[in-house]
């Protein structure tokens, strides 16, 4: 049974240079939490890289101990969402229909992933996604359904699945994401984790299945905000093989955050945040978190999205016109081997026309130079990032199998910023009445990613929800055992 382990990237790089621990006791600890939670059925991998892991947390230990020091993640245990390349093993997407090669390469790894390996990462597998990044959760297919290990019978939230769940139940310290509509910032809030989408273009995609071209993009989740920093100083730079992440100006590298918001313009968003059939636990989490912030040394004010309805709308025409253009032949041959879910999405995409997509983009130009006048008066922006916590796996989808679009997944509050490509942080803002985690959503202007991360690192200083765990199944061991 694993012991008690650091929980954050950070203060496991501390007890590594400290010789506290060893980065084959961090791994070994991590593997065998996996262990314990696979008899438990959380459906955290798709894959595991267990005796290639080792090896790199054997090869971590010696650089460390002949001074060689690649960096924070330097023997840091963390995953992978299975649809970005890793040199071990094939890229699934979670789908019976198996990725192009064109959309991962040949072998070896995606860019995002050969930059964690050169910092000193130990990959642990490859963690359980939504098919493709789209959809639910289809238990006719012969794969794990993510489960919630703050309870089993909920959700993670899609598609970064099992990152997000593996963090929060101590399998790994960190891992890779990937953002279309939601897909790092929905599990964040409902596994009780922090995740960030960076600025579009700033991460490449180089190696990464896509969904949609114009809006994917791959992100880092971790307990803490900071730890999330750290990632982002990995990830964050050009790559020829996406063209996107050539024009992005890569923000500095994280080293010290300043400890209050003194100054700092916060814009408040609760209009379209709030529906009547919201959590009731969501608008005191949200308040609290706000007067958070003004005790920083923040300025708050009401402020509205603008073209929030038009916004939410461009990122479904686009998202489901751009994956039913790179999936129109998958489709048409191997139909029935795709999830219900995701056909359905999919296929939702042939109801729009060519002006439709069209019109979406003139849309998104169009809210960009809006919020580019709103970030004039405002540093950042923050609101809820979903009105409920984590939902049953029953609701999830309808009678018929599709995702529930209008009664479940209108209270997730993420989609808006997919079409604007701008940087937002889910960080951990409370719980729900019955122990499910809350979520506070941080956004920023473009290449404003330090300065949400600061706000989340303030925030945290002053809360400690993103420390918070579960009854993970060593834990439950540990309590009988102390029986």
């Amino acid at each position: 049974m694993p012991g008690e382990q650091p929980r954050t990237v950070a203060d496991a790089a501390r007890a590594l240079r400290a010789g506290a621990t060893s980065s084959v006791a961090l791994t070994e600890a991590a593997l065998a939490e996996a262990a314990l939670a696979t008899a438990d059925a959380l459906g955290v991998y798709l894959a595991r890289f267990d005796s290639e892991a080792l090896a790199a947390a054997r090869r971590a230990d010696r650089e460390l101990a002949a001074g060689l020091d690649r960096g924070p993640f330097h023997g840091i245990p963390v995953g992978v969402k299975d649809v970005l390349a890793t040199a071990e093993g094939p890229t699934t997407a979670q789908s019976l229909v198996p990725p192009d090669v064109g959309d991962v390469g040949d072998a070896g790894d995606a860019v995002a992933v050969a930059r964690l390996r050169a910092a000193g990462a130990v990959v642990t597998g490859k963690t359980t996604t939504m098919e493709y990044g789209c959809g639910v959760p289809d238990r006719t297919k012969p794969f794990p359904v993510p489960r919630n290990p703050w309870n089993p019978d909920r959700w993670t939230g899609g598609s970064s699945s099992g990152t997000a769940a593996g963090i929060a139940a101590g399998m790994f310290l960190a891992g890779l994401g990937t953002d279309t509509a939601g897909s790092v910032r929905m599990p964040a809030a409902f596994c009780g984790v922090t995740g960030l989408v960076p600025t579009y273009g700033l991460v490449p995609r180089t190696g990464c299945v896509p969904l949609a071209y114009s809006l994917d993009r791959v992100g880092p989740l971790a307990r803490t905000a900071h730890d999330c920093g750290l990632l982002l100083d990995v990830l964050a730079g050009p790559d020829a093989g996406d063209p996107e992440s050539a024009d992005v100006r890569t923000p500095p590298r994280t080293d010290h955050s300043p400890e209050d918001l003194e100054g700092l313009r916060v814009g408040v968003v609760r209009e379209g945040h709030a529906p009547g059939d919201a959590d009731p636990a969501v608008a005191g989490a949200f308040d609290a978190a706000v007067r958070e912030l003004e005790e920083l040394g923040a300025r708050t004010r009401e402020v509205a999205l603008p073209y929030l309805a038009e916004m939410i709308t461009a990122t479904v025409v686009i998202a489901t016109s751009e994956g039913l253009a790179h999936h129109r032949a998958g489709l048409a041959r191997r139909w029935d081997d795709f999830g219900a879910g995701t056909r359905g999405l999919l296929a939702h995409g042939a109801l729009f026309s060519g002006a439709d997509y069209v019109q979406a983009q003139r849309a998104r130009r169009a809210a960009r130079e809006a919020l580019r006048a709103l970030f004039r008066t405002v540093d950042v922006l923050v609101s809820p990032t979903a009105s409920l916590g984590a939902p049953p796996l029953e609701a999830l989808t309808t009678a018929e199998g599709h995702q529930d679009n209008e009664t479940l997944f209108a209270k997730v509050h993420t989609p808006y910023w997919n079409a604007v490509g701008l940087p937002v942080l889910a960080l951990p803002m409370g719980f729900t009445h019955d122990g499910l985690p809350l979520s506070l959503q941080v956004a920023g202007p473009a290449s404003g990613d330090r300065t949400v991360l600061r706000v989340g690192e303030a925030y945290q200083r002053r809360t400690a929800w993103h420390l918070r765990m579960p009854r993970t199944p060593s834990r439950q061991l540990a309590e009988e055992a102390a029986r």
